[in-house]
C-alpha cells in the first residue's frame, strides 16, 4: 500500500487498487507472470497486489527546465540581432566567404538537396504525427501544432518588424536582394513552425527521429544558402525563433507528466533486491521551503522481513528547481563554491552517496546509504536504513535541550574534522531519533574538501539556526562547549544573511516585521495614553501646552527605548563578544556583486546608449555659438535656490530648533552623496544622520524626515494633476481636460479599485501605509501646533518645485526654445521625470532622469536638438555642477561632526 502524508484536498486524491491480473501495472500481464520492470527470477506475491491511495499527480508540469531553454532561446535571438546590428562588417565578410565556397557546387546537387529538402521537411514532422497517433500519443501533436502556429505568427511579426522598423543594418544581415521580388524574408515562415513542430512533440529525444531531423534541417539550410535565397543569419534566427516559441509554449501549457508514480518505487526496489510491502509518503505537511525544492520525494517502505527503509526519489525536474537562484549565488558571491547550478541525475547521485560516505567515514551520525538505482530515463532512488526521527522544526521549544545542541554541534566538529561542508544545516536538516541522538541528513548540498570559508559559514548558520529556537545565549554557550571560542569568534564576520540558507532569511526577516510592528504599536500606545492623560489633567490648555509637549516626547522616547530590541544576529554577535572581546566583527564582503549595482549598471547603461545615439545627430557647435548665456545665469540662479528651498521644506517638519545655514550646506553636501547612491536614498540618509547630530533623537529624526518625505510626495502628486489639467485645456477655450488626463485619472481609479478589491493587494498597501504613518503621525501633531512651521515646510516644498521648473524653463530658453513649450507643460515634464528619476536606482537618477526628460520635452512639441541641449544644461546645473561644492560641504560637516 503506498499512502502519502501531505495535508491535500480530498477531491485532489484518487483510489486505485491493482486487480490481480497486473494491470495497475499498465500491462495485460496475469497474475503468476513477471512484470517487466521486476528483477529476473522475480515470483508474483500478494505484496505485488498494492492499493494506491495517494494525489493524484498532475497531467501535466510546468518544468524549469523548459523555462531555462525558453530564456537561453532569447539571449540567442538578442545576441543574433546585436551581432546583425553593430558587427555589419563581420556579418557581410560572413556571407562573402560562404557566397564564394557553395558558388562551385554543381547546380544539379543544388535542385536534387533543394527539391529533397522542401519535401522531407513536410514529411517528417508527418511521419512523427501518425507514429505518436498509432501509440494514443494525441496530446504531444496537439503541443506541437500549437507551437507551430504561434511561431508561424512569431515570423510574420518579425519579417514586418524588420522591412518597417529594423535598422538597416539588420535588414542587411537577415535578407538579401533578389532580381525579381525585391528581398528575401528575414524569417522563413515555414522552416519556423516546422522547428518548433518538431522540438514541441520531442522529437529531439528520440535518437532516429532526431537524426533524421538535422539531416533535413542541414540540407535544406545548404539549399537555401547555395541557391542564394537566405543568409546564415536568417537560418540561425529561425532556428532559435522556432526552438524558443516550442519551449515556451511546453511552459505555458505544461508538459505531459512523466515523474515515478509509486509502482515504479516498489518495482525499482524489487530490482535491488528488495520485497516492500507498502509505502508511505514522508514530506512534511506544509511541502518543502523554497530552497529545498530540489530534494526529492521521501518514502517510509516497509518490507516483507527486515527493518523499514527511506528511500528519496529524484527526478529531472526537481533538480531543474532552483536553478536561478544557484546561478545568481554563484555570480554575486565571492570566493564561495557551490555545485554546478544543473547537474546530471548521475552526478547528482553520486554526489549524494559520496558525501554519505564521507560523513559516516568522518564519524558523524549520517543516514546509512545501502543501495541506489535508477527509476527510468528520468529518476533516481537512493535508499537509506530508516531513521525513525523527527526533524528539529517538528521539535517543541522545551524539547530542545542543552544536551540536544550539544550532540548537534558534535556532529558539525567531526565533519569538519575532515574538511565536509553540509552548506543546509537548517532544522529540517537535523534529525533527532528516538534515542535523543541528532543525525546530519540532507547531504546533497554538501562539499568535499572545503576551504576555511564555506567551514566558517556552517558554524554560522548552525549558531543561528539553533538561536531561532533556544535564544543566542544557549546557542553560543553549547557551540564554545564543543567547538571552542576561537572557532566560534572566527564565524563572526559571516554571521549575516547573505551567508545563510534562504529559509534562514526568511524568517530573519519576518521576525523583523514583528518586531518593528510590536515597536510601532508601544510607540502609538503611548501617544494614545500621553493624550488621554493630558485631556484629563489640564485645566489650562495654553499654560500648559508647552509642558504637555514635552511631556509627550519623553513619553514616546521611552515608549521606543523600552520597545526596542536587538535582531538575532546582534545578540549572538554580543554572546561571542562577551567571551572574546578581541574578535573580529567586521562582516566580510561575501557578495561580488549587489543587485542594486546589476540595476544601476543596467539601467546606466541604457540611458548612456539612449544619450550617445541622440548626441550623435546633434550639433553643438552651432547650438552653444547661438546660446543665450544671460539665461544660463538664470538657470544657475535657480539652481542655487533650491538648496534655501530644500532647507525650508525639511526645517518645517522639526519643532526643535536647528541652524538654518548650516541645514542649506547639509543639502549642498547631499549633491555629492547623490553622486554614489540613488536619489531617493542618499537624501533621507543624510539628513537623518544631521538631525540627528544637531540634537533632535533618532526616533524623531526619522519620523521628521518621513514627514517631510510624505508631504514631498503628496505635493508632487497634486502639483502633477493640476499641471497636467492645466496642460490638457491651455489648447481649449473651454476648461475641459483633455482625453489624456481623463485617461490617466481613470486608470488610476481603477488601479485603486483593483488594489481595494483584492485582499492580497490590499492587506500589502495597508501595511506599508500603516508602517509609513506610525511614526509620523506623532511627529506631525508637534508641528500642528506650530502653524508657522507647517507654513515654512508646505512653502519650501513649493517654492523648491517651482526653482527647478524655472531652471528647466530657463534651461531651455538659453537655447532659444522658450516660445515652443508652456510652462504648464515644462512643470509636467518636469515632475514625471523628477518621479522616475527618484525611483531609479541610478545614483542620482542617472539615465531615467536626461531619458524621461528629453522624451517629455521632444513629446511637448520642443525640437530635438533643442530638448536635448536643455536638458544636458539643466542635468549640469542641478546634478554635475554641484557636486564639487557638494563634496567640500561634506567634509566640512564631517570635521564638524555635523554629519
Amino acid at each position: 500500500m503506498i499512502r502519502d502524508q501531505e495535508e491535500t484536498d480530498v477531491t485532489a486524491k484518487e483510489r486505485v487498487v491493482s486487480p490481480p491480473d497486473g494491470a495497475a501495472r499498465g500491462d495485460d500481464a496475469r497474475p503468476d507472470e513477471a512484470h517487466p520492470d521486476d528483477p529476473p527470477g522475480h515470483t508474483p506475491t500478494a505484496a505485488d497486489r498494492v492499493e494506491v491511495d495517494e494525489p493524484l499527480l498532475a497531467a501535466r508540469v510546468h518544468r524549469p527546465s523548459d523555462l531555462v531553454r525558453l530564456l537561453s532561446g532569447v539571449l540567442g535571438i538578442a545576441v543574433v540581432l546585436a551581432i546583425a546590428a553593430f558587427a555589419h562588417g563581420t556579418t557581410a565578410g560572413l556571407e562573402q566567404d560562404i557566397t564564394q565556397g557553395t558558388g562551385q557546387a554543381p547546380a544539379l546537387l543544388i535542385k536534387v538537396a533543394g527539391l529533397v529538402s522542401s519535401i522531407a521537411v513536410l514529411l517528417v514532422p508527418v511521419a512523427f504525427a501518425i507514429e505518436r497517433l498509432i501509440k494514443r500519443d494525441g496530446l504531444r501533436i496537439a503541443d506541437g501544432v500549437l507551437a507551430a502556429v504561434l511561431a508561424h505568427g512569431v515570423t510574420l511579426a518579425t519579417d514586418l518588424w524588420v522591412s518597417e522598423a529594423a535598422p538597416e543594418t539588420i535588414q542587411d544581415a537577415l535578407t538579401r536582394a533578389t532580381a525579381t521580388a525585391g528581398s528575401t524574408d528575414p524569417v522563413h515562415g515555414y522552416l519556423a513552425p516546422v522547428i518548433a513542430y518538431m522540438t514541441a512533440v520531442g522529437m529531439t529525444r528520440r535518437p532516429r527521429w532526431r537524426v533524421a531531423l538535422w539531416v533535413v534541417l542541414l540540407l535544406d539550410a545548404f539549399a537555401m544558402l547555395v541557391s542564394g535565397y537566405t543568409t546564415p543569419f536568417s537560418i540561425i534566427l529561425t532556428v532559435l525563433i522556432g526552438w524558443s516559441v516550442a519551449y515556451g509554449t511546453l511552459y505555458a501549457v505544461g508538459s505531459p507528466n512523466v515523474r515515478p508514480t509509486g509502482q515504479n518505487l516498489l518495482a525499482g526496489l524489487r530490482r535491488v533486491g528488495f520485497q516492500p510491502v507498502s509505502a508511505m509518503r514522508a514530506e512534511a505537511a506544509d511541502g518543502d521551503s523554497t530552497d529545498t525544492g530540489d530534494r526529492g520525494r521521501r518514502y517510509h517502505v516497509t518490507l516483507e522481513d527486515g527493518p523499514p527503509l527511506d528511500v528519496t526519489v529524484v527526478d529531472r525536474e526537481q533538480q531543474a528547481q532552483g536553478f536561478f537562484y544557484r546561478v545568481w549565488r554563484r555570480m554575486t558571491l565571492r570566493g564561495i563554491t557551490t555545485r554546478r547550478s544543473i547537474q546530471s541525475l548521475r552526478q547528482a547521485l553520486e554526489q549524494e552517496a559520496l558525501l554519505a560516505y564521507a560523513a559516516i567515514a568522518a564519524g558523524a551520525n549520517a543516514p546509512k546509504l545501502i543501495a541506489t538505482s535508477e527509476l527510468g530515463p528520468d529518476a533516481v532512488m537512493l535508499v537509506y536504513e530508516h531513521l525513525g526521527g523527527r526533524n528539529l522544526d517538528a521539535l517543541a521549544d522545551e524539547e530542545i535541550t542543552d544536551e540536544l545542541a550539544h550532540n548537534a554541534w558534535e556532529q558539525v566538529r567531526a565533519l569538519q574534522s575532515r574538511r565536509i561542508a553540509h552548506r543546509r544545516l537548517t532544522g529540517d536538516a537535523l534529525v533527532v531519533d528516538r534515542s535523543g541522538k541528532v543525525i546530519l541528513t540532507d547531504l546533497r548540498g554538501g562539499e568535499i574538501a572545503a576551504g576555511d570559508l564555506v567551514l566558517r559559514m556552517d558554524v554560522a548558520q548552525l549558531l543561528t539556526t539553533l538561536g531561532l529556537r533556544v535564544g543566542a545565549e544557549r546557542s553560543v554557550a553549547s557551540a564554545v562547549s564543543v567547538l571552542g571560542p576561537d572557532t566560534v569568534a572566527d564565524c563572526l564576520p559571516l554571521l549575516q544573511p547573505i551567508a545563510l540558507s534562504r529559509s534562514t532569511r526568511a524568517t530573519l526577516r519576518k521576525l523583523a516585521r514583528e518586531r518593528a510592528d510590536r515597536q510601532r504599536e508601544a510607540v502609538l500606545e503611548s501617544s494614545r495614553a500621553a493624550k488621554a492623560a493630558r485631556e484629563a489633567g489640564s485645566e489650562d490648555p495654553a499654560a500648559t501646552a508647552a509642558a504637555d509637549r514635552k511631556a509627550e516626547k519623553r513619553a514616546l522616547d521611552d515608549a521606543l527605548e523600552g520597545a526596542r530590541e536587538e535582531d538575532l544576529l546582534s545578540q549572538i554577535r554580543q554572546q561571542v563578544l562577551l567571551i572574546r572581546p578581541q574578535a573580529p566583527v567586521e562582516p566580510a564582503r561575501l557578495e561580488r556583486i549587489r543587485p542594486r549595482t546589476l540595476v544601476s549598471f543596467i539601467a546606466g547603461a541604457f540611458g548612456a546608449y539612449f544619450l550617445l545615439t541622440q548626441l550623435a545627430h546633434v550639433d553643438f557647435a552651432t547650438i552653444i555659438g547661438q546660446a543665450q548665456w544671460g539665461w544660463v545665469g538664470a538657470a544657475l540662479a535657480f539652481s542655487v535656490l533650491t538648496y534655501f528651498a530644500a532647507a525650508m521644506s525639511l526645517l518645517g517638519f522639526v519643532p526643535e530648533r536647528v541652524p538654518f545655514l548650516r541645514t542649506v550646506v547639509a543639502q549642498v553636501a547631499g549633491s555629492f552623496v547623490k553622486l554614489v547612491a540613488p536619489a531617493a536614498v542618499g537624501g533621507v540618509a543624510l539628513n537623518t544622520r544631521f538631525l540627528q547630530r544637531a540634537g533632535v533623537r533618532p526616533g524623531l529624526a526619522v519620523a521628521s524626515v518621513g514627514a517631510s518625505q510624505l508631504f514631498g510626495l503628496a505635493s508632487h502628486i497634486l502639483l502633477l494633476l493640476a499641471f497636467g489639467y492645466l496642460t490638457g485645456t491651455e489648447k481649449t477655450p473651454e476648461m475641459a481636460p483633455s482625453r489624456t488626463v481623463i485617461a490617466g485619472l481613470l486608470t488610476v481609479a481603477v488601479l485603486v479599485l483593483v488594489v481595494t478589491a483584492v485582499p492580497f493587494l490590499r492587506k500589502f498597501v495597508v501595511t506599508r501605509v500603516r508602517a509609513l504613518f506610525a511614526g509620523v503621525v506623532p511627529r506631525m501633531l508637534d508641528v500642528l501646533q506650530r502653524p508657522q512651521k507647517l507654513v515654512t515646510g508646505i512653502g519650501g516644498m513649493l517654492l523648491l518645485t517651482g526653482c527647478f521648473v524655472m531652471c528647466l524653463d530657463a534651461s531651455i530658453r538659453a537655447f532659444g526654445g522658450g516660445e515652443a513649450i508652456s510652462y504648464a507643460s515644462i512643470a509636467v515634464v518636469f515632475l514625471a521625470g523628477n518621479a522616475l528619476g527618484s525611483a531609479a536606482p541610478t545614483p542620482g537618477g542617472m539615465g531615467a532622469v536626461e531619458t524621461t526628460l528629453t522624451l517629455g520635452l521632444i513629446a511637448a512639441g520642443l525640437e530635438k536638438e533643442v530638448a536635448i541641449s536643455a536638458v544636458l544644461l539643466f542635468r549640469l546645473m542641478t546634478f554635475w555642477l554641484p557636486v564639487l561644492p557638494g563634496w567640500v560641504s561634506f567634509n566640512f560637516l564631517t570635521r564638524k561632526e555635523a554629519i
